[in-house]
């Protein structure tokens, strides 16, 4: 018997070493073909799905309404709308780190190089900006105690690049991604990067789309809600095969109550990783290769109807390769090509040539080899990444407001539970004044932190102040705004309370009433 279980033991570590060691060959046209479909799609799916962001909030865009496009729609919106782009822009900032630095960069150079760019910034990354420029490093930055918007869809949306440098790796993609994606998200939304990431890998080297997508959520802990969600994605998919609107109504019943992001809280936005992952995956099940039909489903389910079908769209472009995104699509691209993306020295000619550089010293770097025109690629089996959970035990009860001094020099407010968000502004769009207001959060009388405010909008605080971990219990806030100033806004109205159970509707109003 013993004999058998070795014999045994033995045949299942063969198995797994030859799959560790199974040698897939492209020639370097065709991976730069591949990385380049990857760059264009992403491209195009974002100028594509522009003008529906989060115009469909908690619903889908209606068959009855066209979504529009046409030719110079894309060089022109390039042009035009600069900042629509972050899905681009935020790469190639990361993606230029590694260019100045070299594949061992370490974490602080890309930390540094987005907290200090030009662009404006929302949601966990502006959290994980703010935690930067203030002293807390990654991955404390992105570490949902310090950053509301841990499980937003910030790092997903940026994630593509470590797909396109580690073509058949994904494990090689998520380690990049543990180093990059935990500056501004933890948990769900750090799995959002390395999922994406993983397809774009497996992209590489299959061209059936269930299996990519299958072979991806390897790479995510399966307790994950994350993993959960996606799972639930695909179970439906199979059972409505050819009804996206039934999955999506899926989704919408069981994966739409955000907890985190102080912004779709009691509010049908949702920037949540995994409900906007959920739709790129439907894009690209029910889209079946078809590029018109991947990016209309992911536009179509709605909330960032931007980034999902940029996502979907680069994936999709890297299966299929540059050459074979139908011209209908490209129309356009080649004039847009050559013009650098806001904020960045980087054009899509550029990253083309810099992203199959990287790739090939990431290839040699992980057991490939280039030999001439021939690179042959050491397949990596997808390996789940650390479980980690954002808002372990903490559930929103109820949104309060909050009250004011007559003269404006304090916020206070009084609750039931165990923490709270501040919910709040300083800062004004486009402005760049360098005041800052000076605050100090006391709770229950006890100075918790002293939050420097700017008005800034590049680099202002996304909320005022919270605080999760508080002992359940009634609990007095008192913000003290030491330097008030007319002539800036300060805003604040209300409060998310949290507590360590959820409450149904009946519940929170009779919790109300007590108030």
């Amino acid at each position: 018997m013993k004999k058998i279980i070795l014999i045994a033991t033995c045949f299942v570590i063969t198995l797994q070493l030859a799959a560790q060691s199974k040698i897939v060959t492209l020639t370097k046209e065709k991976l730069s073909d591949k990385i380049r479909g990857g760059w264009a799609g992403q491209t195009i799916g974002v100028t594509f799905g522009g003008p529906y962001e989060f115009q469909f909030d908690g619903t889908f865009i209606g068959d009855y309404q066209p979504l529009k496009w046409y030719d110079g729609y894309l060089k022109n919106t390039m042009i035009n709308i600069p900042g629509l782009y972050d899905d681009l822009y935020m790469d190639l900032t990361f993606v230029d780190v590694f260019e100045k630095y070299g594949l061992d960069a370490p974490v602080d150079s890309f930390a540094n190089a987005f907290a200090h760019a030009g662009y404006a910034l929302w949601h966990a990354n502006q959290a994980g900006r703010y935690n930067i420029l203030h002293g807390t490093k990654a991955p404390l930055s992105g570490y949902w105690k310090n950053n509301p918007h841990a499980d937003c869809i910030d790092y997903q949306i940026e994630s593509d690049f470590a797909g396109l440098m580690s073509p058949g790796m994904p494990n090689t993609a998520s380690a990049i991604s543990d180093k990059i994606g935990h500056i501004m998200n933890y948990g769900d939304g750090w799995y959002g990067g390395v999922f994406v990431g993983a397809m774009y890998s497996i992209a590489f080297t299959s061209s059936d789309i269930s299996y990519v997508v299958n072979e991806a959520l390897k790479t995510i802990p399966p307790q994950s809600e994350f993993y959960q969600c996606i799972h639930d994605v695909i179970s439906w998919q199979k059972k409505y095969p050819a009804d996206w609107k039934q999955t999506w109504l899926e989704v919408q019943k069981k994966w739409a109550n955000d907890i985190g992001c102080p912004d779709g809280v009691f509010a049908p936005f949702n920037i949540d990783a995994k409900v906007n992952a959920a739709y790129v995956v439907m894009g690209l099940l029910y889209g079946k290769k078809d590029f018109t039909h991947t990016l209309e489903i992911a536009t179509r389910c709605g909330q960032d109807a931007d980034c999902n079908p940029s996502t979907a769209g680069g994936i999709l472009g890297a299966i299929l390769g540059y050459e074979h995104i139908p011209a209908y699509w490209k129309m356009g691209l080649k004039e847009a090509e050559s013009i650098p993306f806001k904020y960045t020295t980087m054009s899509l000619d550029a990253v083309y040539a810099t992203g199959l550089k990287h790739a090939l010293e990431n290839i040699r770097r992980n057991g490939g080899k280039i030999t001439g025109d021939n690179i042959s690629i050491a397949i990596q089996q997808p390996v789940a990444v650390k479980m980690e959970k954002s808002f372990d035990g903490v559930y929103p009860i109820q949104k309060i407001p909050v009250q004011w001094s007559a003269n404006k020099e304090v916020i206070q407010f009084e609750f039931e539970g165990t923490g709270f968000v501040l919910k709040g502004e300083t800062a004004q769009w486009a402005s760049v004044d360098s005041f800052v207001f000076n605050t100090q959060l006391y709770i229950d009388d006890r100075l918790i932190e002293s939050p420097e405010l700017p008005v800034n909008f590049t680099i202002r605080r996304h909320e005022i102040c919270w605080k999760y971990d508080l002992p359940k219990g009634r609990h007095k806030v008192r913000l003290n705004i030491l330097n008030p100033l007319r002539q800036y806004t300060f805003n604040a109205s209300e409060a998310i309370i949290y507590s360590d159970k959820p409450v149904n509707g009946l519940r929170a109003n009779e919790i109300n009433d007590k108030k």
